[in-house]
């Protein structure tokens, strides 16, 4: 038996396969699942999420939700999903570096609070692509 994982964003279901096991990014830090994983609901931070079927790794960029897990079915609900095939990493590297450099200038708390999601948004798509 495996598990079922469906990831889903406000416009469409973005995968929906099988798996022997998931690592998810947690607001807490990364977090294992398993089949007969006991049952839970789990804030998302943005990341990467990785998808293990057979011995193949898969890496996904999720951007912030939270997921279900119960009887070896997984529902992940993000804001935005990505894999590293429709992520260009010559951009990536540029964003990542463009919105570090932002994120250490900007002083009022929205303009950082603003910065903060776009320094872990561009680094989660660089993370993602460095992995292929």
């Amino acid at each position: 038996m495996t598990l079922q994982v469906c990831i889903m964003t406000p416009d469409r279901v973005f995968w929906n396969e099988k798996a022997e096991e998931i690592v998810l990014p947690t607001n807490t830090g990364q977090m294992g699942v398993l089949k007969n994983h006991a049952p839970l609901v789990t804030a998302l931070e943005v990341g990467v999420m990785l998808v293990r079927t057979k011995n193949e790794w898969t890496s996904l960029a999720l951007m912030g939700g939270f997921a279900i897990v119960k009887q070896n079915k997984v529902t992940v609900l993000v804001n935005e999903a990505e894999s590293a095939e429709t992520v260009d990493p010559v951009q990536a590297e540029k964003t990542f570096t463009e919105t570090q450099k932002k994120l250490s200038q900007v002083s009022g708390q929205k303009e950082k609070v603003e910065a903060n999601f776009a320094f872990k948004r561009a680094r989660t798509r660089f993370q993602l692509v460095k992995k292929r």
